[in-house]
């Protein structure tokens, strides 16, 4: 995507941006199948993001032309909990008969920077993305792209050995890496993101503003995050 307008759709809650969310997905795939036979979608951690995820088990969708990649892993073991991948599976891709050899999962248990290096070979053959899915941290962070972070602008996957939350070090897709996408839809939810956000939309210089700028994202916020100082701008329905 080239760089463009960043649209803002408020809904009344949680619950209606992850079931929105869902439609997105489930229509950017219909799509993306109809124009050249498969769907490359980048997945997101969080609360969100995974309601999103659980609501599409059971939809009538070609499951097996999708292609899963993530935008960000924690270098934890593979089984481990916190892992952004084992949650995913458990909402959503173990419930969906998506093939195995199509789930392409960062192998962050190597390390930063052996993971990084892996998951550049597995994306530079597969861009761009039919759609990417992330949500914004109270802090203004995505994917594992935090405040005050320096970016090299050539990789698109780098190691970060020192994020601000725990676990320090992980894994994330750069903004050019996040931005190579037909579509990019972004979540955010609950009233601890509400500072953030209303920062983000006066032109402050956060991680997510980036991306959302470079990629033209379409952003569903519920009312909690909203809060009262900034109206909504009201984009169409998909």
């Amino acid at each position: 995507m080239s760089e463009g307008p960043v649209g803002f759709e408020m809904l009344a809650d949680a619950q209606q941006v992850a079931t929105r969310a869902a439609d997105v997905i489930l229509s950017a795939a219909e799509l993306a199948i109809r124009g050249h036979g498969r769907f490359h979608l980048v997945l997101a951690g969080g609360r969100t993001p995974l309601a999103a995820y659980a609501r599409l088990v059971g939809a009538a969708a070609d499951w097996s032309r999708w292609h899963i990649f993530f935008g960000d892993e924690r270098c934890l073991p593979a089984a481990d909990p916190g892992r952004n991948s084992l949650a995913a599976a458990q909402c959503f891709l173990d419930r969906v008969p998506i093939p195995a050899a199509n789930l392409h999962l960062i192998p962050a248990e190597r390390g930063p920077a052996p993971a990084a290096a892996a998951y550049q070979a597995i994306l530079e053959p597969r861009l761009p993305f039919d759609l990417v899915l992330l949500g914004m941290g109270e802090d203004g962070h995505t994917a594992s792209l935090f405040p005050g972070h320096a970016v090299p602008s050539g990789p698109l996957v780098i190691p970060v050995d020192d994020a601000p939350k725990p676990p320090p070090r992980r894994v994330s897709l750069t903004p050019r890496a996040l931005a190579a996408t037909r579509a990019l839809l972004i979540l955010v939810t609950g009233a601890d993101k509400a500072p953030a956000l209303a920062a983000w939309r006066v032109g402050a210089e956060l991680p997510v503003a980036r991306v959302a700028a470079l990629g033209g994202a379409r952003v569903l916020v519920d009312r909690d995050a909203l809060g009262t100082a900034v109206p909504a701008v009201p984009i169409p329905n998909p």
